[in-house]
């Protein structure tokens, strides 16, 4: 059996889950890009493949994760390859695709499908849609994701696993091809497995409020933001997003603008003087 998540804290609570129960035992493979952001236009042809790697070099250019685009270790489609490799050479082998209520899986699982349509029958789906689990606490809550969930709670999920239909993957990938058309920056879980679309800038107007008249590192303005915004996403696309609107001179900077933790930021005195701070 081999399972698949998308996100690194995943993998580390999937394995303690399997020690926990044989039955389970399998590897514990992770999809690394993050699908809910950037550009998916020809995503699974080498001009596609070679833009979103370059948009990614951008968003990361003189930040906390330069150059991370340029290993192996988070190559997706070597991944892909490998599974699918795997699954023809070995008839009895199954894979299991575990995915929480969040854009960043439910994203991952759209363009991983692509790869998986030959195996149908053999590619299962666990997905933890509005179900609650029990917490270390021996509370009732509903997870955003996986390793939200206690190891020994993932015996009680397993019993969710059920096969991808041959509609859905007749369906799903067609979604999948609509979204990538239109060349949009930001997805969003609308519930379910539906994905609506914003443009690039979709976090700026709510990050921005983060931003104060006193001093701040950017790494706590995007702390604060991740904290109490209701639509996050990952701290280098909002890194991003803070350089663009600084290089827009948008606020003031002092400090080299570079990982989050090597500048502050506040409001223009400009702004502050005409909004009578």
């Amino acid at each position: 059996m081999i399972h698949i998540v998308f996100n690194e804290p995943d993998v580390k609570i999937l394995n303690e889950a399997i020690a926990l129960d044989e039955s389970l035992a399998g590897e514990v493979v992770q999809i690394k890009d993050d699908y809910a952001v950037g550009p998916l236009d020809n995503i699974y042809v080498g001009e596609g493949i070679e833009a979103r790697k370059q948009w990614w070099r951008e968003v990361l250019s003189g930040g906390d994760y330069e150059g991370k685009t340029e290993t192996e270790e988070a190559d997706d489609y070597k991944t892909a390859a490998e599974l699918v490799g795997t699954m023809r050479r070995n008839e009895a082998e199954k894979i299991w695709i575990w995915a929480a209520q969040n854009k960043h899986d439910v994203s991952g699982y759209y363009w991983l499908l692509h790869y998986m349509k030959e195996f149908q029958g053999r590619v299962f789906i666990l997905y933890l849609n509005n179900l609650p689990f029990i917490n270390e606490k021996g509370n009732i809550f509903y997870p955003n994701w996986l390793h939200e969930i206690p190891a020994k709670e993932f015996l009680k999920a397993k019993k969710l696993a059920r096969e991808i239909t041959l509609s859905e993957f007749e369906v799903d990938p067609d979604e999948w091809t609509r979204i990538c058309n239109e060349h949009k920056g930001i997805r969003l879980l609308e519930g379910g497995k539906k994905l609506d679309q914003k443009d690039y800038d979709f976090y700026d107007a709510e990050l921005k409020k983060f931003i104060t008249p006193d001093w701040q590192k950017a790494s706590k303005v995007i702390h604060n933001y991740l904290s109490k915004s209701k639509h996050t996403t990952g701290d280098a696309y909002l890194l991003w997003r803070l350089k663009t609107m600084i290089a827009q001179d948008m606020f003031d900077v002092q400090g080299k603008v570079g990982n989050m933790k090597d500048f502050e930021i506040k409001w223009k005195a400009k702004e502050l003087t005409e909004a009578g701070v």
